[in-house]
């Protein structure tokens, strides 16, 4: 799990990989990505044109490009990847726009820190703040301790307005039993209440199926990760007829609590459940970027390739808290352009994702 060396680790790394990728360039006469194109609806050889204001203005084989505009090939171009769960006190913004990610979800940080990421001009993030659980609960004995965590009182309701007020994009709740004690259910329901009454979607920490039906009980929109716990047949049902989504963060995981989320994960599927990209960034073996591992978790649980990117790009970009900001995961004509052009097709070796040979996003050029 997290822990001090963990975090200074990823902070270098982070550093040096946002120090290489900066802040981009910009687009002069317009950018032109060239190789196999998936638009997230369909797959051709040809090219994706971005005017100089940062739109894809043409998306097609046999393309014309004008001239003046600059022209990158590579073997691949696709939409950026949107990661549903990362906690960027353990990375860097720059490292993840270098990865591959054109968007995040911070699902705990200490206040001052969700402020400063969600200004970020090019990487979209939506922040929780920090994670509402009960007093001395998880993750406040641990990695959390630092302002990652708040306490649950005699109020939440007032709690909640607080963080909407501090401009949380989602409400984030721990329901943690190996890590403290937990909210109980009447302060879970109000959290959910006066987050539904702010316009906010709730989300939730439940590894364990205990807490996974206290999280249904309460009416969370969606549950943090996978759990490890063996799921009753009954419970997916539950998840599947909510329509709520789950955050995958499958390779985080090791060892048999892994092979547990990995069996729950094909369940959902089976179920019609929606799983959304997400790795739990800061977690032991995780670092800044898209990780092919989790992309063939997705995969392997049933979405196959294509769908495990689909889980990555438009599913994810959807993710409650983004509104709209992420992008909707597909390359359209029309729309602001968040690309990646890879050396290797990824849906043939999701390994390409770990060295992207350009990112356009923001109406910036990123060239790791």
């Amino acid at each position: 799990m997290y822990g001090p060396l963990r975090r200074s680790v990823v902070r270098l790394l982070g550093v040096r990989a946002g120090a290489a990728a900066g802040r981009g360039v910009g687009l002069g006469r317009g950018v032109a990505l060239t190789g196999r194109v998936w638009t997230g609806t369909e797959v051709f050889d040809g090219t994706v044109v971005v005017s100089p204001d940062g739109k894809v203005v043409a998306a097609r084989a046999g393309l014309r490009i004008p001239e003046g505009v600059r022209i990158l090939t590579g073997a691949w171009v696709g939409p950026g990847v949107v990661d549903a769960h990362v906690h960027l006190a353990f990375g860097a913004p720059e490292a993840e726009l270098a990865g591959g990610l054109v968007g995040v979800r911070d699902l705990g940080a200490p206040p001052r820190d969700a402020k400063r990421w969600r200004r970020h001009p090019l990487l979209a993030v939506a922040a929780a703040g920090p994670i509402l659980t009960a007093p001395g609960g998880y993750p406040s004995r641990g990695w959390g301790a630092d302002g990652f965590a708040a306490f649950l009182g005699d109020d939440p309701r007032s709690q909640v307005r607080a963080l909407a007020r501090d401009g949380a994009d989602l409400v984030k709740v721990a329901l943690e039993p190996a890590g403290g004690p937990v909210p109980t259910p009447g302060q879970l329901r109000a959290v959910v209440e006066a987050a539904h009454d702010a316009g906010l979607a709730v989300t939730a920490h439940a590894l364990a199926a205990p807490m996974v039906g206290r999280a249904l009980d309460a009416g969370v929109d969606e549950l943090a990760h996978t759990p490890l716990d063996p799921l009753p047949a009954a419970l997916v049902d539950r998840i599947a007829d909510a329509g709520i989504p789950v955050v995958s963060t499958l390779q985080c995981h090791a060892g048999e609590p892994g092979r547990g989320a990995l069996r729950n994960a094909a369940q959902l599927v089976a179920a019609g459940v929606p799983l959304l990209y997400g790795t739990d960034l800061g977690n032991g073996g995780t670092k800044p970027g898209v990780d092919p591992r989790e992309l063939d978790r997705l995969a392997d649980a049933g979405l196959g390739r294509e769908g495990a990117l689909r889980a990555a790009t438009a599913a994810s970009s959807g993710a409650a808290g983004f509104g709209g900001r992420a992008g909707d995961g597909l390359i359209t004509v029309g729309r602001p352009a968040r690309l990646v052009l890879l050396d290797h097709d990824p849906l043939v070796e999701p390994a390409a994702w770990g060295a992207p040979l350009a990112v356009v996003t923001g109406g910036r050029l990123l060239q790791p």
